[in-house]
């Protein structure tokens, strides 16, 4: 075991939960004052809800012995068998369960991305029953199938350094099927929703990004040049993802603001994600500069396909983690990480045709399986709050709080 290693993993782990409260933040801005707690609890209460799960069912499933390929076997049931030795399979210079807690953390925001799709419209607890069943069902498997040792996917040489595909593009096409299975919110292209604060907003962008330097570097699994590639890569593409939707915004509003500063860094971030440890700083401003141009022009047109998306999640973080995965096949280059591949303009057109496979494969899967969880509890439970619980907020209706003292 390497102590160099096992410290920056354990800081990397600790980077990577602290989005998730960022996180919290970032979508709390956004919505209108009477959906703020609401709205911070959907992603604080998937720390403890993910966390338990992770120990009896998502990390076997994940990254346990692999039943056909497609999904982890339960023999690591309760963290049986996870010790402080090292892990042949996954990380051979930490304790198999600092790879655990490590692993864990990408797992708590993933279902809580999901919920700035359905933001101040859904129910408290058919939301956990939603979460719970999506992580067993969608995370885990498609985990596996990328990172998990014998994993279909991997095995076809599909590639996803740090979560374009297993993260981003998983919660992405949830969203899709989310907003599709429950609808937009009452008064949607008529009432205004205007963001209740702004700068919550940017200090959750702030969070997210100080985060996403051990939720990207972390992933190299090791403090070494691959780590330090990615961390390069990805404070290079969430600049130039901000630049540029500021740009496009300024252009085709005529000014800039802050909710698109703030949105494009999050995209950039997004559409490194898969790349960052296979791609030099160049590469990364020109993928963070396509995670500007693709998230942004999605993001425009959401209105005309009367998409109530609320906070951006298919548009910034699907089509984000989707055109990363993508990026990948094109700018990979083995100079840069001996250990990856060389995408399409190092000469393998091979690898990008891996990746579009990939890509499609995965967000079929996601959205099917997600939309029919979807229904099925909205069938079943309901989902959506009542006519009269939506005007009035989730923090009063769900948790008999306020966020302001008027």
């Amino acid at each position: 075991m390497n102590q160099a290693d096992t410290a920056f993993i354990l800081i990397s782990a600790a980077l990577v939960l602290l989005m998730t409260p960022g996180l919290a933040l970032f979508y709390a801005g956004m919505v209108r004052g009477k959906n703020v707690l609401g709205t911070i609890m959907q992603s604080l209460f998937m720390i403890s809800l993910i966390s338990i799960e992770w120990v009896y069912l998502g990390y076997s499933m994940s990254f346990g012995p692999t039943i056909g390929g497609f999904v982890g076997d339960l023999s690591w049931f309760g963290l049986n068998g996870v010790t402080s030795e090292p892990s042949p399979d996954y990380a051979t210079t930490i304790p198999q369960i600092v790879f655990m807690i490590y692993q864990c953390m990408f797992a708590i925001i993933t279902p809580a991305l999901i919920t700035g799709a359905f933001a101040e419209r859904v129910r408290f607890v058919p939301f956990i029953i939603f979460s719970i069943l999506w992580a067993i069902f969608v995370y885990n498997p498609v985990c596996h199938w990328i990172w998990g040792s014998g994993g279909w996917l991997g095995s076809m040489g599909v590639l996803d350094f740090a979560g374009g595909l297993v993260v981003h593009a998983t919660c992405g096409m949830a969203a899709l099927a989310g907003v599709l299975v429950i609808g937009a919110r009452k008064g949607y292209g008529r009432a205004s929703f205007m963001p209740h604060n702004l700068p919550m907003t940017v200090l959750g962008t702030a969070l997210l990004w100080f985060g996403w330097f051990g939720f990207n570097g972390g992933s190299a699994l090791a403090a070494d040049e691959i780590a330090a590639t990615a961390f390069v890569a990805t404070h290079l593409a969430a600049m130039a993802g901000m630049a540029m939707w500021v740009a496009m915004e300024w252009g085709a509003q005529g000014k800039p603001t802050i909710l698109g500063a703030a949105s494009g860094a999050i995209a950039g971030l997004a559409t490194i994600t898969p790349t960052a440890g296979f791609v030099g700083p160049n590469s990364a401003i020109i993928v963070g500069l396509i995670g500007g141009v693709l998230c942004f022009s999605f993001v425009s047109m959401k209105g005309r396909m009367k998409l109530d998306d609320s906070l951006d999640v298919v548009g910034i973080h699907g089509v984000g983690g989707l055109a990363g995965t993508i990026c990948l096949g094109i700018f990979a280059s083995t100079a840069v990480n001996p250990g990856g591949v060389d995408g399409l303009l190092a000469g393998n057109a091979a690898q990008l045709f891996t990746q579009i496979k990939g890509a499609v494969i995965v967000s079929v899967y996601a959205f099917v399986v997600s939309w029919v969880i979807f229904k099925a509890i909205d069938v079943t439970l309901g989902l959506r709050l009542s006519e009269e619980d939506e005007v009035a907020g989730l923090d009063s209706t769900e948790h008999s709080e306020t966020a302001y003292n008027n």
